[in-house]
């Protein structure tokens, strides 16, 4: 017979401490109460914890103190953090802080019971790194930073706003926070936002039944109900317009949805997370997202880096694809050239990740003999040599010439990486809006 597991349930309260005991007794836990922050640390110095259930105000200090002091000398041990209604900042920061979820005064029981199995179901730390490794590829520094954060957020609730450019990865990392945490077994459905059109999103998002418009010939569940228990991931999140955001931010809020033509709300039990590949900030700065809405879906933000910034995996990415690749198809795998490779490890990728696929793809079936070579690539002269490498001299009839080529050549691929965002775009290039549109004007782009 395994050991029962042990909850730590920290609140000055004692209707809410008794409430909370009976509640988890009656689900065949082990429960342990303290009254203050001083006899939560003893009883963490006694006995080992499978979840920690804490109120925000403690006699003796803060709930999110406590969630600090368990992060730092007990990290496999989740806790939940109970604040009062309304107090979302509050709940905010102990996400930042670590906190796996937060509950609201008065205690929802069924919210709780829900919580806590979840928490329950949680991977050790560290245990989901290999499963990572399998389907993350790459073995540089930014590469392993990003699969030990991806590895804490699984064991959060708190939303999560993925942030990089088109063709990093950014579902990939989205599925594998998904696919790590105690949500694994329920539905990721992922949804890009900007391919839905505007007059169908809110039926999209929340559903509608029969009748409740032209068109509406049967009840349809949305996304946010073929989500429930799981992951809702919103691709391309600041496509949405400005109405359909302040909808989102009542579902989120609320944790409850209304179809078109339906006269109550369903309650949902849905993690958030999105990506862009703009700029937030500056989507916000130039009121095209809601700053409420803004801080809701980024309490944690993870970036994916481009490619170019990892170039020491670009070899171990393009063998695993030519192998994919070559699976089934009863050929050998396609060999990279030196030459192909040194090309590839020079390009810029403004693309990514996909860009490298989709080109391994068209070398693979253009190139002789599976050798492929560095013309098979047909890499765009304007995104290689990123490094800066000086140009041989004898070469430049005319400096000032080159130098415009130059700018203008850096200014068009910011404008094409940002979608002609020129406020995101002079962002990327470090330079204030109203230079940005004095070199567009002087280099007639504009």
């Amino acid at each position: 017979m395994s050991p029962r597991q042990k909850i730590l349930i920290v609140d000055d309260e004692p209707d809410i401490r008794e409430l909370l005991e009976i509640t988890l007794g009656r689900m065949k836990l082990d429960t342990f109460s303290a009254r203050n922050l001083a006899e939560a640390q003893a009883l963490l110095a006694r006995e080992t914890f499978d979840l920690c259930l804490t109120d925000m105000r403690l006699p003796d200090g803060t709930g999110l103190a406590l969630v600090q002091h368990i992060q730092q000398r007990y990290a496999q041990v989740p806790v939940a953090m109970i604040t009062a209604y309304g107090s979302l900042e509050t709940a905010i920061n102990a996400l930042k802080a670590g906190a796996f979820d937060f509950l609201t005064k008065p205690v929802d029981l069924t919210r709780l019971r829900e919580l806590v199995t979840s928490a329950l179901s949680l991977p050790a730390p560290g245990g989901a790194i290999s499963a990572i490794d399998r389907r993350l590829l790459g073995d540089s520094l930014p590469m392993r930073s990003l699969r030990k954060q991806i590895d804490k957020l699984a064991r959060s609730q708190a939303p999560v706003y993925i942030s990089g450019e088109s063709g990093s990865g950014k579902e990939l990392v989205a599925r594998l926070i998904h696919d790590q945490g105690p949500r694994a077994s329920r539905p990721f459905v992922p949804v890009n936002c900007g391919a839905i059109p505007s007059e169908l999103m809110e039926s999209e998002f929340f559903g509608h039944r029969k009748g409740s418009f032209s068109g509406a010939i049967e009840d349809k569940p949305g996304l946010f109900q073929a989500a429930q228990g799981g992951t809702l991931f919103l691709d391309e999140v600041a496509d949405l317009p400005l109405a359909m955001q302040v909808k989102l931010l009542r579902a989120i809020q609320e944790k409850a949805v209304r179809s078109i033509g339906g006269q109550q709300e369903t309650v949902v039990d849905v993690r958030i997370l999105c990506a862009t590949h703009k700029d937030l900030d500056t989507e916000v700065a130039a009121e095209r997202f809601r700053q409420d809405l803004y801080y809701r879906l980024n309490v944690i933000e993870l970036r994916v880096p481009p490619l170019r910034e990892r170039r020491d995996d670009i070899e171990l990415l393009a063998n695993n694809m030519l192998k994919r690749l070559a699976t089934g198809t009863g050929q050998p795998v396609a060999k990279l050239q030196p030459q192909a490779l040194d090309a590839l490890k020079s390009y810029r990728f403004p693309g990514n990740v996909r860009e490298l696929e989709n080109m391994l793809e068209r070398a693979h079936t253009l190139c002789e003999n599976k050798q492929i070579e560095a013309s098979d690539l047909r890499l765009a002269e304007g995104n290689c040599n990123p490094d800066g490498d000086v140009p041989d001299l004898t070469q430049i009839d005319n400096l000032e010439a080159y130098l415009e080529n130059v700018e203008r050549k850096l200014i068009l691929q910011a404008l094409e990486e940002t979608r002609w965002n020129r406020t995101a775009a002079a962002q990327r290039l470090n330079l204030s809006f109203r230079s940005m549109r004095y070199r567009l004007k002087k280099l007639g782009l504009d």
